[in-house]
């Protein structure tokens, strides 16, 4: 990148990257998961599953709002030979780097299944609807700013996490900068009449 700019990353599009495929690899988990009896019967199964639900998706919204207060209040202007990266390679990235991770979830949701039926695909579902909620949190906090905010991409390869340890602070734009709106979302384009 030319004269010291970085490439930057949308961090509610990091944080939502994760959320649709956790929900529905957790969905497909669960809905499979109530094939299997189990050890402890279906109607168990499903009410520790929609209990761990619950848990999971507070968790995960409210998990480190504190952090990305700090780091949101904290924001440094882009600079102008800063690079922002597009919504789907964020997504794209976050995805492929953790493959293996998901592809495991997934694994044990299935295997669970046969002690407690349901329970751990409601449980990965209910982490993925936790990071929906909290991406959603976020572009609230975009909004109130008029900021949309930016983690720079060499510290999410080495944290993997937009608000991790090695994330010193935020970048800040303009609300109409890249593709995506404030939250993650795809940007809506209105087309002219």
């Amino acid at each position: 990148m030319a004269r010291g700019g970085q490439g930057l990353a949308r961090v509610a599009v990091v944080l939502r990257a994760g959320a649709a495929p956790l929900w529905w690899l957790g969905v497909l988990a669960a809905g499979t998961g109530t094939a299997v009896p189990g050890l402890t019967g279906r109607r168990i199964g499903v009410l520790a599953g929609a209990a761990l639900f619950l848990v999971a998706a507070a968790v995960g919204a409210y998990a480190r709002r504190g952090r990305y207060r700090t780091l949101a209040r904290s924001v440094e202007r882009a600079s102008k030979h800063d690079v922002l990266q597009d919504r789907a390679v964020t997504v794209r990235a976050w995805r492929r780097g953790h493959r293996w991770w998901l592809a495991l979830a997934f694994v044990a949701a299935l295997g669970s299944a046969f002690a407690v039926p349901a329970a751990g695909g409601m449980l990965l579902a209910g982490t993925g609807a936790g990071l929906w909620l909290k991406a959603a949190w976020f572009g609230r906090l975009e909004r109130a700013g008029e900021v949309l905010l930016w983690v720079r991409v060499d510290r999410l390869t080495e944290g993997g996490r937009p608000a991790g340890k090695t994330v010193g602070g935020y970048r800040g734009t303009g609300i109409a900068a890249g593709d995506a709106a404030p939250g993650g979302a795809r940007r809506r384009t209105t087309a002219l009449v």
